[in-house]
């Protein structure tokens, strides 16, 4: 099978690279192919003829997004937009990455593929934009949403975890948000099974087990790699940002149970022997 993957330099789009073995694979980043020009984008699928498109591209700064509205819909709507419209031209499917983002978070429970979206955040809202662009552009479509989302070579909340336990003896993380922490080794090869099934539609990837809160993630993570530091419990409150988050975005998948991630804290333990090694 031939793939063609945007957002190669980001952290889902070096662990398909690595993932993809057995595949042929061409590889896109910001700098070499914008998502955003469709006449760009249909030089590049014309030129390659890829099976399938994976796109891991997004405009992923949630909080800038809430005063750069234009550039978070560009990248994650109209990018995936042209992408799905390239894709369909060459007879591909596409793969587009989504957020827990698109859900409010007052559910209670983890969200399933068949709840209702309702973003809080100009970021949530642009990624349901370009869920909805996707599927209108082309019918052999897997939108694919994952969540808080990790890996040793990247950045981010678990690298910002592991450079304060390296000189505190606790930190103060927020303890009243939930999600689905999700290694992006996992969240790659589960992506792999998915365009393997032919079985297009919206599915939820991100790690399995109970949902966690950043606090819990922390203090996994701390525990992984054998560091003297706790996770002290703090609320949402003491750390005010522009955008809103959904408090409970945890995801769960009532889909094909052979795709399905397995527990965060596996990939954590992975992700700590990395950053150790």
């Amino acid at each position: 099978m031939k793939l063609l993957v945007t957002g190669a330099s980001g952290q889902l789009g070096r662990q398909l690279q690595r993932a993809a073995a057995g595949h042929s694979l061409v590889a896109f980043d910001h700098r070499t192919l914008d998502i955003t020009v469709l006449a760009q984008v249909r030089d590049a699928l014309r030129a390659h003829q890829p099976d399938v498109v994976i796109n891991a591209a997004a405009y992923n700064q949630v909080d800038r997004a809430e005063s750069e509205p234009d550039a978070a819909f560009a990248a994650n709507a109209l990018g995936p937009r042209n992408l799905a419209l390239a894709a369909a031209e060459v007879s591909a499917a596409i793969v587009h990455v989504s957020s827990d983002y698109v859900f409010n978070g007052r559910k209670g429970s983890p969200y399933h593929e068949f709840d209702t979206p309702d973003p809080l955040s100009v970021y949530g809202h642009s990624k349901l934009a370009g869920e909805r662009a996707v599927q209108l552009a082309n019918p052999r479509h897997y939108v694919v949403r994952t969540a808080w989302v990790y890996e040793p070579h990247g950045h981010g909340f678990a690298h910002t975890m592991c450079r304060l336990a390296a000189s505190q003896r606790e930190v103060r993380v927020v303890d009243d948000q939930f999600g689905s922490p999700t290694s992006a080794e996992d969240l790659a090869h589960g992506i792999l099974r998915l365009i393997g099934s032919q079985a297009y539609g919206i599915y939820h990837l991100a790690g399995g087990g109970a949902p966690a809160s950043w606090r819990e993630f922390a203090a996994c993570l701390f525990e992984a790699l054998q560091v003297d530091c706790v996770a002290v419990p703090a609320a949402s409150a003491e750390f005010p940002r522009p955008a809103a988050r959904p408090a409970y975005a945890a995801l769960t998948s009532r889909q094909d149970p052979r795709i399905q991630l397995p527990d965060w804290r596996d990939g954590v333990a992975r992700f700590a022997a990395a950053v150790r090694s």
